[in-house]
């Protein structure tokens, strides 16, 4: 299995999809360094050499990836918190930060479960009948 920005990449994919494993390479940039290696975007990712290899992981060396780039990120979301911006708050929350209604969706973030208005089951309209 290669180990490529010390993941381990899925030996049966192309190589082109088993670089978007790392954290931080989308389809874009996996195209870009597949290009930039020379490698066969249609190679698996099983038969690549050890120089192919290294190609590719001098190339991410370029790119915040995966720890690096986890690390930015939790540090601007602080960022955010202590400098108490709406996106800050909205973070500390744990509420959608982009604009997204909460009336109707987000229940699990919220908490509580579904509020049914207006609909009985037919046993519990029996039961009050009787009474």
């Amino acid at each position: 299995m290669p180990r490529i920005a010390g993941i381990d990449i899925p030996e049966q994919k192309k190589v082109l999809f088993a670089l978007r494993s790392v954290f931080g390479v989308g389809l874009t940039r996996a195209n870009e360094i597949v290009q930039q290696a020379k490698i066969d975007p249609k190679k698996r990712a099983r038969d690549l050499t050890p120089d192919e290899i290294n190609k590719i992981q001098r190339l991410l060396e370029a790119y915040p990836v995966e720890g690096d780039l986890r690390r930015i990120i939790t540090d601007n979301i602080a960022h955010l918190k202590r400098t108490k911006t709406y996106r800050g708050l909205r973070h500390s929350l744990g509420l959608p930060t982009r604009g997204q209604r909460t009336r109707v969706n987000s229940r699990t973030v919220r908490g509580g479960g579904r509020k049914t208005v207006g609909s009985v089951s037919k046993e519990e309209s029996i039961e009050t009948e009787t009474k």
